[in-house]
């Protein structure tokens, strides 16, 4: 294994840097709001005030600081690329090591809740049979894995970079992999072109290699309308699920540079951008603090902030178009790599509960070509950010994936 404390890193942002947010915060030109109370516009003025207000007199960046170091983080550079990760090592008698991947506009923090279980099991009463190795690294182009130092990083790209870590940094022969969101992509596809390097894979979210290519490729519906037929609760729910995802990749991908330069020169800007994605994917029930405390919502802004990495990250979509994923060879199933699955209510489709939720993965023609299946699991709790809403279902459904992979 590499000598990891020859890569320690340490999270440390200049006074300087600080004080020019608050500045900027300070001195933000609010717009002008017809309705401020109703969210069918967005998030109300009155509450990104509420928002703003804390960050400027309450929140404490140097306190954020010290328990984001608690944690042992690293940084290395992997083809002229800066990962940046934590680790935690596995306390069992055979740990294996698991590659742990977050989404946008997450940070490798939405997995803070499951790493210690996961890594140490019988501290929480738990099998030590199951321990990991835990890697968490933030996606390139996203927080401390910045800058790329180059403009088309995407998805499979980061999985190259994921696999000269594990294989080459690590020294691993063969490791595990997960993945939520955007990260399910980058594990998706370490599970189909190095299946051979993996125990297998886990994934909450099935998004298959070649999202984003076709026509529109900003459109997530590829698309296609909802039947005359369908009745109006399966209508609105599936406008719902719809509508939550559809904003961002569409911006994302036709219109990247130019959101950039907003959310790169403001940080509220910045902030309404991700806490409507916090607010709409999560299972909030209308208050996003109640999932989200305010803390942990404004530590990410300002990681964010920071590092002025939001127009590398949401430039990762446009590339997945930019630069389009072919497949590494031509088997089926597409991703060979043994393959756990986790549900979550929030996200289930109209119509569909979370009882009939496996069965109906089984039974999607599309999904056949798709994946190795070897455990499938359903819970009624949570939305998009799984490991941070439903960290009891990650830790039981990733363990269970590998119990009879390692």
């Amino acid at each position: 294994m590499a000598d990891l404390e020859a890569h320690k890193f340490t999270i440390a942002i200049s006074d300087e840097t600080i004080d020019d947010l608050k500045t900027r915060l300070r001195v933000t030109r609010w717009p002008a709001d017809i309705d401020d109370t109703d969210e069918y516009y967005g998030t109300p003025v009155a509450y990104m005030k509420e928002l703003v207000d804390y960050w400027i007199n309450e929140f404490d960046w140097r306190a954020a600081e010290r328990k984001l170091n608690e944690y042992d983080n690293y940084r290395v550079m992997i083809d002229g690329s800066p990962i940046h990760f934590i680790r935690k090592a596995g306390k069992g008698p055979n740990p294996i090591p698991l590659i742990a991947t977050h989404g946008w506009p997450w940070s490798y923090r939405e997995w803070t809740k499951v790493i210690d279980p996961l890594a140490d099991p019988a501290a929480f009463g738990d099998d030590a049979f199951d321990a990991f190795d835990v890697i968490v690294p933030s996606l390139s182009g996203f927080a401390f894995s910045t800058p790329t130092h180059r403009p088309d990083m995407n998805f499979w790209k980061m999985a190259e970079l994921w696999h000269k870590l594990m294989t080459e940094f690590f020294g691993y022969d063969k490791y595990a992999a997960a993945g939520s969101d955007y990260g399910a992509l980058v594990t998706s596809q370490l599970g189909h072109k190095y299946a051979d390097s993996l125990y297998g894979i886990w994934l909450s979210h099935r998004i298959h290699l070649d999202v984003f290519q076709g026509d529109r490729p900003w459109d997530i519906t590829g698309g296609a309308l909802i039947p005359d037929a369908v009745p109006d609760q399966i209508r609105a729910g599936a406008l719902d699920l719809q509508q939550r995802f559809a904003s961002h990749v569409a911006v994302h991908i036709l219109d990247n540079q130019n959101l950039a330069y907003g959310l790169s020169d403001s940080p509220v800007g910045m902030l309404s951008w991700i806490l409507r994605r916090w607010t709409k994917w999560a299972e909030t029930n209308g208050d996003v603090e109640s999932v989200f405390p305010r803390e942990h919502l404004i530590t990410n802004a300002t990681i964010w902030w920071v590092t002025n990495s939001i127009t590398s990250s949401i430039r990762s979509y446009v590339n997945a178009n930019h630069y389009p994923w072919t497949p590494s060879h031509d088997r089926t199933p597409i991703i060979e790599a043994p393959t756990g699955i986790t549900f979550l209510g929030y996200e289930n489709p109209p119509g569909i509960t979370t009882g009939t939720r496996v069965q109906l993965f089984l039974d999607d023609p599309r999904e056949k070509p798709w994946y190795n299946p070897v455990y499938l699991n359903a819970h009624d709790k949570g939305g998009h950010f799984t490991a941070w809403e439903n960290p009891d279902a990650v830790i039981e459904d990733i363990r269970a994936t590998f119990r009879g992979l390692r």
